[in-house]
């Protein structure tokens, strides 16, 4: 069974490349490039995973995280901040804004879905046991 993740980022050939990284492991990619959009998207599509750029048009990352955390059906979706912030105390800043995980870009190739399957993807609710 296809997983749906959401890719909020701008950059084309960053999006690209988590598509190309993904749709071979059973994820069907949808994508935004700013922030209100994917709030939108997430909204409409329910992913089971988002990716979250954290430099983006109309509001950033951060503030995308919090928002979306406060949306009841996606409260248990893993988010995880792929972003080329890497400075000291801007990983816990993601993880304080409501993400999951963080990863670093530029994103390793042959590690990449490894890396997020790491964070726990949770089947849809309608699939947990009760």
């Amino acid at each position: 069974m296809s997983r749906t993740a959401l890719l909020i980022e701008d950059n084309e050939q960053n999006a690209y490349l988590v598509k190309v990284l993904l749709e071979p492991h059973d994820y069907e990619v949808v994508s935004a490039t700013n922030g209100l959009r994917g709030v939108e998207l997430a909204r409409t599509i329910s992913p089971d995973l988002i990716l979250l750029d954290i430099q983006l048009p109309t509001m950033d990352g951060y503030e995308v995280a919090r928002l979306l955390r406060t949306i009841d059906s996606l409260r248990r979706v893993p988010i995880i901040a792929v972003t080329s912030y890497a400075m000291m105390g801007d990983r816990e800043k993601a993880l304080e804004a409501g993400c999951t995980g963080y990863i670093e870009k530029p994103i390793n190739p042959e590690t990449f879905v490894t890396e997020i399957e790491q964070f726990g993807i949770l089947p849809p609710a309608s699939e947990e046991p009760q």
